[in-house]
């Protein structure tokens, strides 16, 4: 059991900011003990994958609780920690962070419950008791999405120090909830559960049935478009964003071009935008029926393109950087 100090332990980020930001973050506790909850289930999920043989739509039973309560731990420990750091809207932002954790409770509990059941969770409305079931999940991850909306509004009026990491931490925010709202598409039923009801409504896959060929663990589709791609991606923005502009901080240490906040801005603007890129290219991919390991030419010609324009912006602006700080040293050389 972890020491109930280190609940309220100040949160020590990289040096560099406008303020120290030694902030003296008091994690919100609810969201905490969940991911704590989270990593003892994956522990859990993960020894029944090695003694529980059974399959369920063409992949191991236990792959799914594993998925959800390793994304639900990463984001209910980000979020424990965001809340963490804002200085008003305190309470509002504790209520909207408690609703979560409780509503991201429920939806793990049924997950599970259906693993140690035998059937599967989302989209089964074969029976009253499972589309109850299914109802009761649909409406938690809506309040789930809508408890964010007050937190990432506070954000945006909280001062978060760094220049770079308050981009980062915002906009992976927005990215994130746009991640999370794209799950809704695969809560419509599909043509062929329109003309063949079978006690399914919704799919992760575009094209075909669930329970094709997929990637081992994952489960992603190898033979036709699948949904749970993009909305993997962008909801873990909130985790990958905030990462890169903390790793450009770090790298400043060693990079002078990265020293100037202007510039570390500059870049994390630049990744944003090519995240968004790629996020957008796999969801026009997933809804076109593509897989994910089998791109066409449209596809792999555009992400290139959102690679090279992203790599040639950001020595643009890393040269640009140099050439400024020759001309301040030339000029300080001289009036010397």
């Amino acid at each position: 059991m972890p020491n109930p100090s280190l609940l309220s332990a100040p949160l020590l980020l990289p040096a560099g900011s406008r303020q120290s930001f030694v902030a003296e973050a008091k994690w919100h506790r609810p969201l905490l003990w969940l991911a704590i909850a989270m990593g003892i289930l994956t522990i859990v999920c993960i020894f029944g994958l090695v003694v529980d043989p059974r399959t369920m739509t063409g992949a191991p039973i236990w792959a799914k609780p594993l998925k959800f309560s390793l994304s639900i731990g990463l984001y209910t420990l980000t979020l424990a920690w965001l809340i963490g750091m804002l200085q008003r809207f305190k309470r509002m932002a504790w209520w909207a962070g408690t609703v979560a954790a409780a509503f991201l409770l429920v939806e793990i509990v049924i997950i599970v419950g259906a693993v140690i059941a035998g059937t599967t969770s989302h989209f089964n409305v074969s029976t009253p008791f499972h589309a109850a079931l299914w109802g009761v999940m649909a409406v938690s991850i809506m309040i789930v999405w809508t408890a964010a909306l007050p937190v990432m509004v506070v954000l945006f009026r909280t001062d978060l120090g760094d220049a770079t990491r308050t981009v980062a931490i915002r906009a992976g925010f927005v990215v994130a909830l746009i991640g999370m709202a794209l799950a809704f598409l695969m809560t419509l039923p599909t043509p062929d559960q329109t003309m063949n009801y079978q006690g399914i409504i919704g799919a992760h896959t575009v094209g075909i049935p669930d329970g094709e060929p997929g990637l081992p663990l994952l489960g992603w589709s190898t033979v036709a478009g699948d949904l749970r791609i993009p909305h993997f991606v962008g909801m873990h923005a909130l985790q990958v964003l905030p990462l890169a502009a903390i790793i450009l901080e770090l790298l400043a240490a060693r990079v002078p071009a990265l020293r100037k906040a202007r510039t570390r801005r500059n870049v994390i603007w630049v990744i944003i935008a090519l995240f968004v890129g790629i996020l957008t290219v796999l969801t026009v991919q997933a809804l076109g029926g593509e897989s994910i390991v089998r791109p066409n030419g449209l596809v792999l010609t555009v992400s290139a393109l959102l690679y090279l324009g992203a790599a040639t912006a950001i020595a643009i602006i890393i040269g640009r950087n140099k050439r400024t700080r020759g001309i301040c040293a030339a000029t300080a050389e001289v009036d010397a």
